[in-house]
């Protein structure tokens, strides 16, 4: 670590505590003046701390900057086997991860930043990702999974983002088939897993699981094609300050204790209970056909059993299809 990195750590770390230029210096076997190079150059990446005379330097507690140190002290023990790195900025943080895969990454990777210049959802449609306002992350897996069985990790992940966001704002969530977390009827959350798949045996290489949620409310809001349809955890200005710190610890927690026994499906009635369109009218848009259908229930491989209106029925693989609701 760098001192930069070891001072964001302990100052990340003890929120609202000084320690004074010569304390740290002594501390990092390094000189006051690197001390105050490295406590400037934070400030300029945005972190509020404060230098009091007599007393130090402290981070305020209310900063809510992504970064690594914060995000472990939330992480449990099986969040701790993670590698968190995080980025001030990244063109998408899914290819960063399939790049790392590629050329032989453990499992566990996780990589975040504070904005995504070129994030993308599923379809190919670009996911809005403006600095400072949300979490975009993206996690290298490399389970013991058939092809076939790949949908559970998408759904699995839609259950923790779900799980930690009512945690951490006491509202409730919904789920679209198959992955998209919504809020009083509004997105917040979008999920895209890829993967690599071995052509001899139809099993995993790697997964690559992306997660991007939507925090706060950028200060110039939501683009108009999305002010309809898009929403945040929090409605109003961050009161609480590491939120998404806490926000991403949560998630990766929430996941890692489902992933550890995914194919035992034990998020399975958590995801079935939150789904929006259960019972409902849904459009399956199908090799650009759209068809009227009744969402009629989930089976044990998250595949949507739906009724067309001439009485056909047909379980539905989320690799196949889409839904409006």
């Amino acid at each position: 670590m760098t001192v930069k990195e070891h001072i964001l750590a302990l100052l990340d770390s003890n929120k609202g505590e000084y320690f004074s230029g010569e304390e740290i210096a002594v501390q990092l076997s390094v000189t006051r003046s690197a001390v105050w190079k490295a406590i400037k150059s934070l400030q300029t990446d945005g972190y509020s701390i404060q230098a009091v005379t007599n007393k130090g330097y402290s981070m305020s507690p209310q900063t809510d900057i992504l970064s690594a140190s914060a995000i472990s002290k939330y992480l449990d023990t099986q969040g701790q086997k993670l590698r968190v790195e995080v980025f001030k900025t990244i063109s998408s943080t899914n290819e960063a991860v399939k790049n790392l895969a590629s050329n032989g990454e453990a499992e566990g990777k996780v990589i975040l930043s504070e904005e995504q210049t070129a994030g993308r959802g599923r379809m190919g449609r670009k996911f809005f990702s403006p600095p400072g306002t949300g979490i975009y992350m993206s996690i290298l897996l490399r389970p013991k999974l058939s092809a076939t069985d790949s949908a559970l990790l998408t759904t699995c992940a839609a259950v923790a983002v779900a799980l930690s966001i009512e945690s951490v704002s006491g509202k409730e969530t919904q789920i679209k088939w198959v992955n998209d977390v919504f809020m009083e009827g509004k997105k917040v959350c979008g999920i895209l897993t890829e993967a690599s798949v071995s052509l001899e045996n139809g099993w995993l290489d790697y997964a690559v699981l992306g997660i991007g949620i939507n925090v706060v409310l950028p200060s110039e809001g939501f683009p108009n094609d999305l002010t309809e349809i898009a929403t945040t955890v929090i409605s109003e200005n961050n009161p609480y300050g590491d939120l998404r710190n806490r926000l991403v610890a949560e998630v990766l927690n929430h996941f890692m204790r489902y992933y550890e026994h995914l194919t035992d499906r034990l998020f399975l009635s958590e995801y079935k209970k939150r789904l929006i369109s259960l019972g409902e009218p849904v459009t399956v848009i199908k090799d650009n056909e759209q068809r009227k259908a009744t969402a009629i229930d989930i089976d044990d491989d998250c595949h949507l059993k739906v009724r067309y209106e001439n009485g056909d029925e047909e379980y539905l693989s989320s690799g196949e299809v889409s839904i409006k609701i």
